[in-house]
């Protein structure tokens, strides 16, 4: 995995949960990772489009604009 889950729980404790079950830190944790990863390879896709050998801002910002 990409993000550790002690950044994953860390994350929920602070939007205010109190309480954490094992089973919803773990899905959450793999649903960010899926999403982190899907992200980054889209800006790395974007990068390769434009013929760029570094992923940049606006490369990053497209990719997290995409649905």
């Amino acid at each position: 995995m990409y993000i550790p889950k002690s950044v994953i729980k860390k994350i929920l404790k602070e939007a205010g949960a109190v309480r954490l079950s094992d089973d919803g830190l773990q899905l959450f944790h793999d649903s960010m990772n899926k999403i982190a990863f899907s992200k980054a390879s889209r800006a790395v896709m974007l990068t390769k489009h434009r013929k760029g050998r570094t992923t940049n801002a606006l490369d990053i910002k497209l990719a997290m604009n995409d649905r």
